[in-house]
């Protein structure tokens, strides 16, 4: 389907000071280790401001990575108002198969209330050793370790516990998680084409791999931001959306660095308490902020590692810009901003062209893995690059697959099939070819250098996918049928 847009007005109408908006964009471009991907703000139900740094645009899904939680949690608060599951109902009591192996008296008594505030006991992840003690099933193998406190009295970030959450949602309604939501959440916003990882036993992950637009975020968070209710109906109950957002476990230290984090704030429903509001969000910068004093939503995408510094940034910049009415005479400034939000855009990879007298020994030159072979992800066996009559284009071989780029230098250079990339880069000297490739349904940029000098290549993330998969997997999964 085809979303119908979501309602916009100017900031000024909306009390918004577009000066905010500037300095917050500003203090994003100007951060070194922060690649802003997307942004948008709504107040009082409108859109004020929107952007998309090129090549990443609105139409595109991006993963969201553990801001998927939150998504799953709406649809255990949606099952729960359609009487399929009880917050108060043991979780064994969903996985009868299961009765005779776990036997731990703490396991037992947990709760879908302690897996969905992730309260299950555990003192620390569980993921690699719930894997470990079943690679067919999650939930089995999470429900054999025993937690080593009482459910419901200690937090810990535990990937298997919301895995547990949608495995039961998706037991109790027998579709996955994203055919459940979309007559009775993705439809209702207005929500276009979703795709949701899943894994060897059919289930979606719940915790993660959930690939959606940046528009879809925002209407999460407005949906959350009304109590459930979009445009006059209520689609989440009242109730739900309550527990969900406030702390129903404490995670604080008791420091005074913990005091300023805002992953120390306490945790609901698979949303984060903050400092100010409350949210959802994933890896390398994925956001969906609800500020209910300021009546506003905060979507954004991202790929950075201080997600705390993005945050500090909204304080600093955006929540001042929240004002309690209209403001007048910003019309020349509101378009300003709009003006610059349409314009936003990474800039290309630093290099130059081939320098002529070695645009012969380039052509058609192979590469192989400095050291003798790549150390991690991705592993590649071979790089090789190629010019035509369109230009030049690099070919990075993976596991014997052969992925083909076309090589941008004054721009991005944008590839849908057989995965959506943009590429970049140049000659950094005549014997250095420097190449960034980003994985646009993702927040990941891989940078493969090439020297000529010994016909060897590099290849780094700046930041790393969190699952080891094929270059050629980095994108949104395709539907089947």
């Amino acid at each position: 389907m085809t979303a119908r847009p979501l309602p916009s007005g100017t900031p000024a109408a909306h009390g918004v000071d577009a000066a905010g908006v500037h300095a917050f964009v500003d203090a994003l471009e100007a951060a070194a280790d922060i690649e802003p991907h997307s942004l948008m703000i709504m107040r009082h139900d409108r859109v004020v401001a929107s952007g998309w740094w090129a090549p990443y645009t609105p139409g595109r899904p991006h993963l969201l990575y553990s801001l998927s939680k939150s998504f799953t949690a709406t649809a255990a608060g949606i099952a729960a108002a359609e009487g399929l599951l009880r917050l108060d109902d043991p979780v064994i009591s969903y996985f009868p198969e299961f009765a005779d192996d776990v036997t731990d008296p703490r396991t037992r008594a947990m709760l879908v209330r302690h897996v969905a505030s992730m309260a299950s006991g555990h003192e620390a992840e569980t993921l690699d050793r719930a894997h470990e003690a079943d690679p067919d099933d999650l939930v089995r193998g999470f429900l054999l370790l025993p937690p080593e406190r009482e459910p419901g009295t200690v937090f810990a970030y535990n990937q298997p516990a919301t895995y547990t959450l949608g495995a039961i949602v998706q037991r109790v309604t027998g579709e996955s998680l994203t055919a459940y939501l979309r007559p009775r959440l993705l439809d209702p916003l207005g929500i276009a084409e979703v795709a949701w990882l899943g894994d060897r036993s059919g289930r979606e992950l719940g915790f993660s791999g959930l690939h959606a637009t940046t528009d879809a975020v925002a209407r999460l968070g407005l949906l959350h931001l009304r109590d459930g209710v979009w445009e006059g109906r209520r689609l989440l109950p009242g109730w739900w959306v309550a527990e969900a957002t406030r702390a129903q476990v404490t995670n604080a230290d008791g420091t005074a660095e913990g005091a300023l984090s805002d992953w120390q704030q306490g945790y609901g429903f698979q949303f984060w308490m903050s400092r100010h509001g409350y949210r959802g969000d994933g890896a390398y910068g994925q956001f969906c902020l609800v500020l209910p004093e300021q009546d506003a939503v905060i979507a954004a995408t991202g790929a950075t590692e201080r997600m705390q510094e993005v945050l500090d940034l909204v304080w600093e910049h955006l929540l001042p810009a929240f004002r309690p009415g209209p403001l007048p005479d910003r019309a020349e400034r509101d378009a300003e901003l709009a003006g610059r939000l349409a314009r936003l855009a990474l800039p290309p990879a630093a290099g130059g062209p081939v320098p002529p007298d070695r645009a012969g020994q380039w052509a058609g030159a192979v590469f192989t893995p400095q050291g003798g072979a790549c150390p991690q992800q991705p592993r590649l066996t071979e790089v090789r690059v190629s010019a035509d009559a369109d230009g030049w284009g690099l070919a990075l071989t993976e596991d014997g697959h052969r992925l083909e780029l076309r090589l941008g230098r004054a721009e991005w250079a944008v590839t849908e099939e057989p995965v959506p990339t943009a590429v970049s880069g140049g000659w950094t000297d005549a014997a250095t070819l420097v190449v960034h490739v980003v994985f646009l349904h993702t927040p990941h940029r891989l940078t493969v250098s090439c020297s000529l000098a010994d016909r060897t290549f590099t290849a780094h993330w700046a930041t790393r996918p969190l699952r080891e998969v094929p270059l050629r997997l980095l994108r949104a999964p395709r539907r089947s049928g």
